[in-house]
């Protein structure tokens, strides 16, 4: 049975095309992975597929029952609601139900017996119905979600409004979990999960008896719960079944096909062109020239998709900084609360060191603290001399209208238009993208934006949370190649192993000073 429809669909900003004519169906129980490169177009097709934005052209049909679940990272939390009080939120519907059996109990003893059999009747109804979607033990599908993505170990009742970002995307994950709806829509959900949640929630996965949606760039995670792929590029959306494995496998060999006869082709182009110029005003041959022409005119002829910029890195090189990059004497973590036990950590010229732990321990906080730019509890941190630090931070608070181009511009003035330009393309951007405002860019291409930023400024130590957050394969991989050849030190957050544990020198595990209990 189809869950959702597309038909013609098209979509873009200002003169740049996201979709273009696009027709598929979803089918019941199906498990897809949507991939493509940065910018292709995946949150943009979440977000019209869930009405939050309107296509240029095209229809979206879902099944008239069909429940959808999305992922909004967005969702407003209230202050005053626990994180359980959200989670219970999930089951709403049956709570209704209940309270409208209640309602009918107490009416009971105002009606008379043929009213009565009728309340009676639709009161078993809905006694049958909670039973049937298991109501009775709510709590306990919220204990055992809530584990899994760790969400105990923050305390359920916590207020959600003292969440942090990661924390907080946890719970509306944790909900929609909850929810089970007929079709999942997931974006990029192990961003903010630690190693050991992203088993759980892979795990569940498997065993999801309806259909899903899910955008990520974790290839080993994405290959063990998917079994269709629904690859965006240039435009169009392509359905390979399998893996992404199996989808790897075919797109090269339907690429390296196409190569062939394109080239094949252009030689018999060539002939042909080259017979027609020959022999066009030779009386004896101009009819065998123009046959060949009418050839030529007929043919349709194949076009290889232009090649997408691969992203560049090559970060710039400050002075030699001191031995001693920096030391904290007794520092304790935190805002309203302390997060960490007394911290006496230093770190030394030519260290590049992963800070590991779960989420919510405090790493951001701890980076932030030692760049002063939140005060600690209590205790000190001394930053050594000659220091030129780059900081690429996980979240950026402050929208911009900026075209990616002044943004650029206003971080260095010094910059000619062509060097703006040039830097932006090396980071993997296209003339499309350089051109737009940033706030119409996917999380991928943002992401370059600041990466290019930072690849233009001279550091000696390079601070890092979560990088690779909404990066693409490539340019992933591009930036791990970068920062093993990076001469100075780097300080990062991520909660990727495969990333980190080739690039960096050791790796501080922020369990070990947490004041939470694991």
């Amino acid at each position: 049975m189809s869950l959702l429809t597309v038909n013609n669909l098209s979509h873009g900003f200002g003169d740049r095309a996201i979709f273009e004519d696009v027709s598929f169906r979803l089918l019941q129980g199906e498990h897809i992975g949507l991939i493509g490169a940065n910018g292709e177009g995946k949150s943009s097709f979440m977000n019209i597929i869930t009405g939050q934005l309107e296509p240029d052209a095209g229809t979206i049909t879902w099944s008239k029952h069909a429940r959808i679940g999305y992922l909004d990272q967005h969702a407003d939390l209230k202050q005053g609601m626990t994180m359980r009080d959200v989670l219970r939120t999930a089951f709403q519907y049956l709570f209704d139900m209940e309270a409208e059996m209640n309602r009918l109990f107490s009416k009971m003893g105002e009606v008379g017996p043929d009213e009565l059999e009728e309340l009676l009747e639709e009161t078993g109804r809905l006694q049958d119905a909670l039973t049937t979607n298991d109501f009775y033990t709510i709590d306990a599908k919220v204990e055992e979600v809530a584990n899994g993505l760790g969400l105990d170990d923050i305390g359920l009742e916590r207020d959600v409004y003292d969440l942090s970002g990661g924390q907080r995307t946890k719970v509306l994950l944790a909900k929609l979990l909850l929810e089970k709806p007929d079709i999942l829509l997931l974006d990029e959900p192990t961003n903010y999960l630690d190693v050991e949640h992203i088993g759980w929630l892979k795990n569940y996965l498997l065993e999801y008896d309806h259909a899903f949606i899910l955008i990520s760039h974790d290839i080993p995670f994405l290959n063990s719960v998917v079994n269709l792929i629904y690859h965006m590029e240039n435009q169009q959306v392509t359905r390979y079944p399998g893996d992404h494995d199996e989808f790897l496998r075919v797109y090269e060999m339907k690429k390296q096909q196409l190569e062939s006869a394109y080239k094949k082709q252009q030689k018999e182009i060539a002939s042909l062109k080259t017979f027609v110029a020959k022999n066009k005003a030779n009386a004896a041959t101009s009819k065998l020239a123009t046959s060949r022409q009418k050839k030529l005119d007929k043919m349709d002829v194949i076009e290889l998709d232009s090649e997408k910029p691969k992203p560049k890195f090559q970060f710039k090189q400050a002075r030699t900084s001191g031995k001693s990059l920096f030391e904290t004497n007794d520092l304790i973590i935190g805002y309203n609360e302390p997060l960490s036990r007394p911290l006496n950590l230093s770190m030394e010229r030519g260290q590049k060191i992963a800070l590991s732990g779960a989420n919510g321990i405090g790493k951001t906080t701890l980076l932030r603290s030692i760049l002063g730019e939140i005060k600690p509890v209590s205790g000190s941190v001394q930053l050594g001399d000659y220091l030129h630090i780059g900081y690429f931070e996980q979240e950026l608070k402050e929208a911009t209208s900026n075209t990616c181009i002044q943004e650029i511009w206003d971080e260095f003035p010094h910059f000619t238009h062509h060097e703006v330009r040039a830097s932006l393309a090396r980071c993997g951007l296209t003339k499309k993208h350089i051109e737009s405002k940033v706030q119409v860019l996917s999380g991928g291409e943002k992401a370059k934006v600041r990466l290019c930023k930072l690849i233009n400024k001279e550091t000696n130590l390079l601070v890092l949370d979560e990088p690779t957050n909404h990066l693409d394969v490539d340019a992933k991989a591009e930036l791990k190649r970068a920062l093993n050849d990076y001469k100075g030190s780097v300080l990062l957050i991520s909660h990727e192993p495969e990333f980190y544990q080739d690039i960096v020198t050791d790796v501080w595990n922020c369990e070990n000073w947490t004041t939470k209990v694991f």
